[in-house]
């Protein structure tokens, strides 16, 4: 019998307050050469960059993203489950085996592993964490502008003493989950979302979004990571 062929499953962005979650599958070919794979959290923002490029350029990789509306809609624990899903749909192979960090995934299609501590085991999960993280972080960082008050390109959604006096001070923005009880506090009054400053800026804010996901998706296509 020839080796098995392992996909690992992880994903970034349970913890934010702002921002979707992201998952990544991938299967690394046999005999790669990637050296100091590891979980994302504990490398440096280049290593993970370098380590990105060299494992989009040979492995097979899926990428699920679920956003802050459907975040909202069926919470961020099925959110994940459903990121990881996607994920796993997109690769263009079929793995034999699939390990996911933490848990598997609830589903009766797909048969998964959840193992304890994956992205610091196996070299599949890792390089999955990498992955979902470098995209996510891209992500948070391309929608910066468009709220410059929040400095998302720094803390990524999560709830860093600058994020919270925003949202305090300026309330809500389009990508907030409004679930989180952070953000369920801050949300805009009535009287903010009726004037006609606030529906002009939205109007923008939305243009501009979509603008950013068209980008987005035509960086993954180029980067090999099937969305």
């Amino acid at each position: 019998m020839g080796k098995k062929i392992i996909c690992g499953i992880d994903e970034v962005g349970r913890g934010p307050l702002a921002g979707p979650v992201v998952s990544a599958a991938v299967v690394l070919p046999f005999g790669h050469n990637i050296q100091g794979l590891a979980d994302s959290k504990k490398l440096s923002p280049k290593k993970r960059s370098e380590l990105f490029e060299e494992i989009i350029a040979i492995a097979y990789i899926g990428v699920g993203i679920v956003s802050r509306k459907d975040i909202d809609r069926i919470n961020i624990l099925q959110a994940t489950y459903i990121s990881m899903k996607k994920a796993y749909d997109k690769l263009q192979i079929k793995p034999d085996s699939v390990l996911v960090d933490g848990f598997r995934i609830p589903s009766k299609r797909i048969k998964s592993e959840g193992v304890i501590k994956g992205d610091e085991k196996i070299q599949e999960i890792s390089a999955a964490s990498i992955v979902a993280k470098v995209i996510r972080d891209k992500l948070m960082k391309v929608v910066d502008p468009v709220f410059p008050k929040f400095e998302f390109y720094k803390n990524k959604g999560y709830g860093t003493k600058v994020h919270m006096n925003a949202l305090l001070k300026y309330k809500a923005t389009l990508i907030h989950r409004r679930s989180f009880s952070p953000v369920k506090n801050n949300l805009p009054s009535d009287l903010l979302r009726n004037s006609t400053f606030y529906k002009q800026l939205i109007i923008e804010q939305k243009k501009s979004l979509v603008t950013i996901n068209k980008e987005i998706k035509n960086w993954l296509l180029l980067k090999n990571a099937i969305c």
